[in-house]
């Protein structure tokens, strides 16, 4: 197996390819399902490395497949590539050039990560076994992963472990979160529609008006996490959305909130929904309006297992030492579905520090940040030494 340091040093010499990859994806953010020219280009680029390479599974996702030796193990690495909704305020050169679509979460480093690993794996053919590169479509919040997995992903490319990274802004760049079991929040997508009765807004009272329903609905779904949980387990219920009506002076039919709700227990979230569709039902019915509930899985409680971990940490703490290994930061409470593709192969998840302060601290999905072109390095290193690693001749 090759030296870390070794490792690195190969893969900073073709680094600034790879940022200019990155910057060319960021520059041109795809929201999920539609990431057709970053799929191109991780296709084309994976073919010319030598890599049998399939496209469209789950729409618009790529696995590029290399076999080395003679070795019977089979490794998943993950990468996401979709973009988000939102309009880029950063001022970057390479910044969107698409108006309400942007890279703000680092889906964008990612792939790049991955594809300069790949091309280092691809050249120095260091590790005995097969190696599967996924890179998937719509993860924030549209089911990329278990659409891949429905379409057959590990019945046509199967793998003994699968993992993946995520970058961590406020964390030290280039140091590592690995730890095993619960890493990650399960996430939901609520949808609660109100139905009165519209009309006009000097005539309230011949009217039957969701949206004072809907206040009301919102102050009782504080009490759920404060009220219904031991002060043990920790849940959000957030409201991200409350939409009702277009003029002041109109009392509208409906109203809408759409919810997020994350919790690190499945048993929580259980009794979350119970909590939930009964607040909000009865709720609806003091106001003598009607309560429609869509609960929507996006995640899973993400769980890594023992053994994968314990390889995970090993390569981590090579690279970086014991110093460079932090803990998860207090009251995170994000979600990756990547979740649900360890609730059917074993695996690790880690989170790659993306920098402090004005050098890559600005948190995700916020219009101000930027994924740091100084950890692409160390991230491809690590995917590359993980492959030798549990590819092991």
């Amino acid at each position: 197996m090759s030296q870390p340091q070794g490792i690195i040093a190969a893969i900073r010499d073709g680094e600034p390819e790879f940022i200019a990859i990155r910057h060319t994806i960021h520059a041109h953010p795809e929201l999920g399902f539609e990431e057709e020219a970053t799929s191109r280009l991780v296709a084309e680029s994976l073919r010319s490395w030598g890599y049998s390479v399939t496209t469209g599974l789950g729409g618009t996702g790529v696995v590029g497949q290399l076999q080395c030796g003679s070795g019977s193990r089979r490794l998943g690495i993950r990468a996401d590539m979709d973009a988000l909704p939102i309009h880029e305020e950063t001022g970057l050169p390479y910044a969107s050039r698409l108006p309400g679509k942007m890279h703000a979460c680092g889906h964008d480093g990612h792939t790049a990560i991955l594809l300069a690993a790949a091309r280092y794996l691809a050249q120095s053919r260091n590790f005995d076994g097969t190696l599967n590169l996924i890179f998937q479509p719509a993860e924030e919040g549209q089911g990329g992963a278990a659409r891949m997995m429905a379409e057959g992903l590990f019945d046509r490319f199967p793998c003994d472990a699968v993992f993946a990274l995520h970058n961590g802004p406020t964390l030290p760049a280039g140091s590592f979160v690995v730890q095993p079991g619960v890493l990650a929040a399960s996430a939901d997508s609520v949808t609660i529609t109100l139905t009165g009765k519209g009309g006009h807004g000097g005539m309230p009272h011949t009217c039957v008006d969701p949206v004072v329903a809907m206040a009301s609905v919102i102050l009782s779904l504080q009490t759920i996490v404060s009220r219904n949980l031991a002060p043990d387990q920790p849940a959000v219920v957030t409201i991200g959305a409350a939409l009702a009506g277009s003029a002041c002076n109109v009392i509208p039919d409906s109203a809408r909130l759409e919810l997020t709700v994350r919790t690190f227990s499945p048993s929580v979230q259980q009794q979350i929904e119970q909590r939930l569709r009964e607040l909000v039902t009865l709720q609806a019915q003091s106001f003598g309006v009607t309560a429609e509930i869509v609960w929507q899985p996006v995640t899973r409680v993400l769980i890594n297992s023992p053994a994968e971990t314990r390889i995970a940490r090993e390569v981590a703490e090579a690279m970086v030492g014991p110093q460079g290994i932090v803990p998860l930061p207090a009251g995170a409470m994000g979600g990756d579905d990547f979740s649900w593709m360890l609730e059917q192969v074993p695996g690790c998840y880690v989170v790659l520090g993306n920098g402090i302060g004005s050098k890559g601290g600005c948190m995700i999905h916020n219009p101000g940040y930027d994924f740091n072109d100084e950890i692409l390095s160390v991230g491809a290193s690590y995917w590359a030494r993980l492959a030798e690693a549990f590819l092991r001749g």
